[in-house]
C-alpha cells in the first residue's frame, strides 16, 4: 500500500528536535533516543553475512577490526570526559535542595546503567547527573576524605592542629581586641598562615586531600556517565508512593 503525501505534515530537522528536547527538559528522551539509534546502527552492521568461504575470512577480519574499533571508541568516550568541565552548569542552588535518595535516585537498579553510546551522550549525562546528585557527590567526597585521613593518622593530626591553631588565633584576637591594632593583627595573621602551611606540608595533608579528590572524581565521573537520565521528579514520586503505602 502506498500512502500519498500529506501537505499538512510537518518535518522537524534532527538538530532542531534535539534542541527542543534539551530546552524543554526531556533529557531522558534524548538519552534513550541516542542509545536506540546506536543500537540500531550496531545491529544493522552485524546482520550482513558472507556467502562463501573467501567472504567468510574477509568477514572474520572485518569483525576483528570492528571489535578493536569498538574498543577504541569506548576508550575514547571515557577519555573525552577529561577534556571538558563537568561543573560548568553547577550552581550554588544545586546544593541547597534535598539530598536525592541513595537507593531509588542515586544507585537505582541494574537497568539504570548503560555504557554511553557517544562522547556527546556521556557529556550530557555527566552535566545533568552532576546537577541532580551534587549533594550525594559532596557527601561521598567527605567520606573518601575521612577514609584518607584514617589511613594517614599524621595528616589527621595535622588537620586538627591547623583547626586548633585558627581557633586560638580567633580567641586571642577577640580577647586582646586586635581590631584596634591592625598592624599587630596582620602580623599575627601572617604568622598563623605560615605555621599552617608548614603543618600541612610536614603532615602530608595535601596527600590525603589529593587521594580523596582523585578517587571521588573518578567515582562520580564513572557514575554520572553510566547512569541513565531519568525524569527529575521520578524518584520523588516513587518515594512519595512508598510513604503513602505505609
Amino acid at each position: 500500500m502506498v500512502f500519498t503525501a500529506n501537505p499538512l505534515a510537518l518535518s522537524v530537522p534532527e538538530p532542531a528536535f534535539e534542541s527542543w528536547l534539551r530546552d524543554s527538559g526531556y533529557l531522558e528522551i534524548l538519552d534513550e533516543r541516542t542509545s536506540d539509534l546506536h543500537r540500531i546502527s550496531a545491529a544493522t552492521a552485524t546482520t550482513t553475512k558472507p556467502h562463501n568461504s573467501a567472504a567468510g575470512s574477509t568477514f572474520s577480519s572485518i569483525n576483528c577490526s570492528g571489535f578493536l574499533l569498538s574498543l577504541f571508541s569506548r576508550f575514547w568516550t571515557l577519555f573525552s570526559l577529561l577534556t571538558f568541565n563537568p561543573f560548568s552548569k553547577l550552581v550554588a542552588d544545586d546544593f541547597s535542595g534535598d539530598t536525592p535518595s541513595w537507593t531509588l535516585a542515586f544507585f537505582g537498579s541494574s537497568n539504570s546503567y548503560s555504557f554511553p553510546a557517544s562522547p556527546s551522550q556521556a557529556r550530557l549525562r555527566v552535566q545533568e547527573n552532576v546537577k541532580r546528585f551534587a549533594r550525594n557527590y559532596a557527601l561521598l567526597f567527605i567520606v573518601f576524605l575521612a577514609c584518607s585521613l584514617y589511613q594517614l593518622p599524621l595528616a589527621l593530626i595535622g588537620l586538627i592542629s591547623c583547626l586548633a591553631l585558627w581557633d586560638i588565633f580567633k580567641f586571642c584576637a577577640d580577647r586582646w581586641e586586635l581590631y584596634r591594632r591592625p598592624y599587630l593583627r596582620q602580623t599575627l595573621l601572617h604568622i598563623a598562615q605560615c605555621a599552617t602551611a608548614v603543618i600541612l606540608f610536614f603532615s602530608n595533608v595535601q596527600l590525603a586531600l589529593l587521594c580523596a579528590v582523585g578517587v571521588s572524581y573518578a567515582v562520580f565521573i564513572l557514575h554520572a556517565s553510566f547512569r541513565k537520565l531519568t525524569p527529575a521528579k521520578q524518584s520523588q514520586r516513587d518515594g512519595n508512593r512508598r510513604i503513602d503505602q505505609r
